[in-house]
């Protein structure tokens, strides 16, 4: 079993269900699907790959259009183009960049009269400087043209996000924020008005919500006068009522818990007006459930349904509801729900049959204590199926650590997981300090912290594990990507507690990283550094106290971790006689997209564990080590 199946992301309802599918088996490309009562049809042939490449980590990259129609982001350039029945062969819509420049779009909506589609804009420049707007771009295809024909509506400010249109056209509402905050730290909300004239500058807007320390997201027209908004002003990204007015916004249903999560991709909105008035929302801490929302009364229904999660991207039209959603025996799925019925359909899942049930993981949640009292959230995974029936006693384990750092671990099936527990291999998934789905107060616990906050807490589980009897003291690895990276190696130079540890592209060094990564983050390691001098925290400068072999994984195209990070790594591991393997990847960027790569690291991985924690695993090359 391994990760190297389809993916699913931003659905979209119009006459019938679309949504973008990253094909591992076909080089990792991103398809676009519709689906209709006639079956499954596809826009694009093979050669076009639909992703954005806005902040890196990019988004949803196509908007369907009435009657059949689709705009697409190619990789290949990053220009928007429009597919039809009217337009058999994709037509550009936007200009070829300038030389040593490239033009990024993201964050689709149709303009009210719908001629036009309303997006951000990401310029990059010769020199290195990049520049956010959100522009009107002709569906005619001038602009490819005359580059002229494409309208600044909003500049002035850093990054944008959830271009929204007024329902008389008159206003744009619009998601702000600057360096050196990210979107969770503080956003604001603002509404601009819609000039025609072109001549006319773009403009700022007025603020209705949001600052420095509030993070507003996603927000969505009720009438003319006001809008829906997710803001974390309380502790929790909750809902509002915001007047245009300036008024003061309304709680719709206060709870502790989050009704959105991290803006690390654009173009999805975690909730949705149905045709009633209602809201469909998605709610929760780490999973996050459907439930319909009463904006009036403030009462909030959970609708019965086999899936205890779902990607923070759903669409809404009248009753139905599309969305990628999961549970722990069931694959994320692009899935459609009747909130009227309660009925569902499943549309595209990654496999027709799942493993059998033996063989997959089942969480249970537990609470680690830090030697400061700070409790710590995890989902452990203990081993299952008839190997690790046959297994007495404590077992190995393997501590998985997210990224982000504020991403966070749901309970969703995962085959990576499968494929240890299933040899005998425990898992358990970390929300450390920093991790969204616990409030504004868990994700800013890192602040100033990190490499000293995740990594108590990440010991503090493997400790739980052995006070409780499930893992074996001698038999613990640690493994985790990007940021989950970065504590993994600094978990390993300052701890003794782990046998073994796996970074998948992450940070070894704070050394150059605001220079050398995208514009997006480039700011952000300063945050978490906070004014302690990196180099008592970066595993980089620990590389000698390493305590256990390490196996690094790293894509040679990665914009966000530069390659260097783990070759630097590597070297002070060679020079310091410490046992560890490093594969690099050529084609691939932060986070794997090829089946091959995929099932070539899971294998990786698992050689690596046998060597270290000391059993010998069947079936699987083995890995040299240095």
């Amino acid at each position: 079993m391994s990760q190297s199946r389809l993916t699913f992301a931003f659905p979209q309802l119009l006459d019938g269900v679309w949504w973008q599918e990253g094909r591992p088996a076909e080089g990792g490309r991103t398809a676009i699907v519709h689906a209709t009562a006639s079956g499954l049809t596809e826009p694009l042939d093979s050669r076009w790959d639909a992703r954005t490449r806005v902040h890196e980590y990019g988004g949803r990259s196509y908007l369907a259009l009435p009657g059949g129609g689709v705009v697409v982001v190619h990789a290949s350039d990053q220009r928007l183009y429009r597919v039809g029945a009217d337009a058999p062969a994709p037509v550009p819509l936007t200009p070829e960049p300038r030389p040593g420049t490239v033009a990024r779009y993201a964050d689709f909506v149709r303009s009210p009269r719908g001629t036009e589609i309303w997006c951000v804009r990401e310029e990059e420049q010769a020199d290195g400087s990049i520049a956010r707007v959100v522009v009107s771009v002709p569906l005619s295809g001038a602009a490819a043209r005359d580059p002229g024909a494409v309208r600044v509506l909003v500049s002035g400010a850093g990054f944008y996000a959830f271009p929204a249109p007024s329902p008389n056209g008159r206003w744009l509402a619009v998601v702000a924020w600057d360096h050196p905050r990210m979107p969770w730290d503080g956003t604001e909300l603002r509404i601009v008005p819609v000039e025609d004239d072109p001549r006319r500058p773009a403009g700022e807007g007025r603020v209705l919500l949001g600052g420095h320390e509030e993070s507003v997201l996603a927000p969505l027209w009720k009438d003319d006068g006001r809008l829906y908004a997710i803001s974390d002003r309380g502790g929790w990204w909750n809902l509002y009522e915001v007047p245009v007015d300036g008024s003061a916004p309304r709680p719709l249903c206060p709870l502790d818990e989050e009704f959105a999560q991290p803006l690390w991709d654009v173009g999805g909105r975690p909730y949705g007006i149905l045709g009633d008035g209602r809201l469909a929302v998605l709610h929760g801490r780490a999973d996050q459930r459907l439930g319909v929302l009463d904006p009036g009364r403030g009462t909030l229904r959970d609708l019965e349904l086999p899936f205890t999660t779902w990607a923070p991207a759903l669409a809404v039209s009248g009753s139905v509801v599309a969305g990628v959603a999961a549970a722990c025996d069931r694959p994320w799925s692009v899935v459609s729900v009747d909130v009227t019925t309660g009925e569902h359909e499943v549309l595209a899942t990654p496999f027709a049959e799942p493993p059998a049930p033996a063989f997959l993981p089942r969480p249970r949640e537990i609470r680690a204590r830090t030697p400061s009292g700070r409790s710590v959230p995890a989902f452990v995974y203990p081993p299952s199926g008839p190997l690790a029936a046959a297994c007495e006693g404590p077992a190995p384990y393997v501590l998985n650590v997210h990224g982000g750092p504020t991403g966070h671990s749901g309970t969703e099936l995962d085959l990576s997981k499968a494929f240890f527990t299933s040899r005998g291999i425990g898992v358990a998934d970390v929300n450390y300090a920093g991790s969204s789905g616990y409030g504004r107060r868990h994700r800013e616990l890192l602040r100033g912290r990190w490499g000293v906050a995740d990594v108590e807490d990440v010991v503090a589980v493997a400790e739980e594990l052995i006070r409780s009897g499930l893992a074996d003291p001698a038999k613990l690895a640690i493994r985790g990507g990007s940021a989950g990276g970065w504590t993994v190696l600094a978990a390993v130079t300052s701890s003794r507690i782990f046998s073994a540890a796996t970074s998948y592209y992450g940070l070894s060094t704070v050394e150059g990283f605001g220079e050398e990564t995208h514009d997006f983050e480039s700011h952000y390691v300063n945050q978490l550094i906070g004014a302690a001098d990196p180099r008592t925290r970066e595993p980089l400068a620990r590389a000698d106290r390493t305590g256990c072999p390490v196996l690094l994984l790293q894509g040679l195209e990665d914009p966000v971790v530069l390659p260097n990070q783990s070759a630097r790594f590597a070297e002070a591991l060679k020079r310091n006689g410490i046992p560890h393997a490093f594969l690099a990847f050529p084609g691939e960027s932060h986070g794997f997209r090829k089946k091959e790569t995929v099932v070539r690291c899971l294998n990786a991985e698992l050689s690596f564990y046998g060597q270290c924690l000391g059993f010998t695993p069947p079936g699987v090359p083995v890995l040299e080590l240095s």
